[in-house]
């Protein structure tokens, strides 16, 4: 399997099965509902995981909880920590809601403090790091190579966080020392405070996974100065760090006025779910390459509702004992899969395989990307047959404005009613 590699600019192979294969991607900062951008990398690195897990790797995925952070401290002066311990309960429900599991592991920031503290003395012991007024800064200039995987030249870059008692402007936070109105604290060497961004998952990766690790994920807009200050102040303790870089294209369409209309102004991953449902997010996921952009709105959720039902359908109206594919077709999906990743292929596959009415290759890929729920049938609550039954008897009667009363009563109690030739005379379809 190869993937593009954003540090080499290139496509990388992965080392043979079983590997390891084990991969850190970037989680969220935990200040408010997730969008339904934030769910990107989630469910990349969940897909990428089940894939190469399918292909005999040992393959394990750690997504981190930022829940320390300047956004959650102005989002709630005074009450931070409990504003980040209800966002990530938020986080993983939502997250949980889309049915591709969890994550091996899910660490926080607050819960890596030590390690946070031990790394940073290793940096500023080896002169790479320095103290000022209780605040620690990396130097920049210390790393010739700084901008190796942005392509930032360290002579352009423009001040990242500013501080007049710097060494440099290009010079960027470890350790930030307690301000007024912050809720958080620990103590260190270099007196109360609370760690930078880029260095706790510098340090969280290194606790899951030792010093060196196969796969870094994330969103494209954590190149820089993120991703950037990970590198060089991993690779300053004078090791390896992450081999391939995976940046997944922004959702675009999130705000201004091509909003959603069907969403209103909530683009939350829990309105998306609550409205759409998973199976049309999930959908909407598989239809583009995972490195380019994808533009979120009205018309694309449409059309992932479409091939959502087209899949459920083909299931439905499946005849007894028509599974011509007994043997699932792998290798025609690795050969797509396996070349980056490509999903956007897979699903023009899937469709191929509908076409050719391959039944049983259909489901178990449709089950890797956690559409298999698509294959499956589902009774529909007694109380909901019960008013699909009431339906029939109004159209035997002729009194359409009631059946259409009924239908609509259905239809919002999360199902669709459909009339068919065969007893009773009707289907009821799970709504997308």
């Amino acid at each position: 399997m190869r993937l593009y590699n954003t540090l080499s600019r290139q496509l990388e192979e992965l080392p043979p099965p079983p590997g390891p294969i084990r991969m850190y991607f970037c989680g969220p900062t935990v200040y408010q509902r997730a969008h339904i951008g934030n769910a990107r990398p989630f469910v990349l690195g969940m897909w990428v995981r089940a894939w190469l897990r399918r292909r005999g790797y040992d393959a394990t995925l750690v997504h981190n909880i930022t829940d320390v952070n300047d956004k959650i401290y102005d989002a709630a002066p005074g009450a931070s920590a409990e504003l980040a311990a209800r966002a990530t309960e938020w986080y993983l429900q939502d997250t949980g809601d889309l049915g591709l599991g969890l994550p091996d592991q899910l660490p926080k920031a607050t819960e890596a403090i030590p390690s946070i503290v031990r790394f940073i003395e290793q940096l500023v012991d080896s002169g790479r790091a320095y103290a000022v007024e209780g605040d620690v800064y990396f130097r920049v200039a210390s790393d010739p190579g700084y901008g190796r995987l942005s392509g930032q030249r360290p002579d352009q870059m423009e001040e990242q966080e500013p501080n007049p008692l710097k060494e440099d402007p290009r010079d960027f936070a470890l350790w930030k020392a307690n301000k007024p109105g912050e809720d958080t604290a620990w103590e260190s060497p270099w007196g109360r405070g609370r760690p930078g961004w880029h260095i706790e998952c510098s340090a969280m990766a290194e606790d899951a996974f030792g010093p060196v690790f196969e796969i870094h994920g994330g969103g494209l807009d954590l190149v820089f100065p993120h991703h950037e200050n990970e590198v060089a102040q991993s690779l300053a303790l004078g090791h390896e760090f992450a081999r391939v870089w995976m940046h997944n294209g922004i959702v675009g369409g999130l705000g201004g006025e091509k909003m959603s209309k069907s969403l209103g102004n909530d683009v939350s991953l829990r309105n998306v779910l609550d409205i759409w449902g998973r199976e049309v997010a999930l959908m909407f996921f598989l239809g583009a390459h995972w490195r380019k952009p994808i533009e979120f709105g009205d018309e694309v959720l449409v059309q992932a509702r479409a091939q959502v039902d087209a899949f459920r359908n083909f299931f439905l109206d499946q005849r007894a004992g028509d599974e011509a594919g007994e043997t699932v077709l792998e290798e025609e999906l690795a050969a797509v899969l396996d070349d980056d990743f490509n999903t956007p292929e897979a699903l023009a596959l899937f469709h191929a395989w509908r076409d050719r009415e391959e039944w049983t290759s259909l489901r178990w890929g449709l089950g890797l990307f956690g559409l298999g729920s698509l294959a499956e049938s589902e009774d529909a609550p007694a109380e909901v047959t019960e008013l699909a039954e009431r339906r029939r008897q109004a159209r035997d009667s002729k009194d359409f404005a009631g059946a259409d009363r009924l239908r609509d009563e259905i239809a919002a109690a999360g199902w669709e009613v459909r009339d068919v030739a065969e007893p009773p005379g009707y289907r009821l379809v799970p709504r997308s």
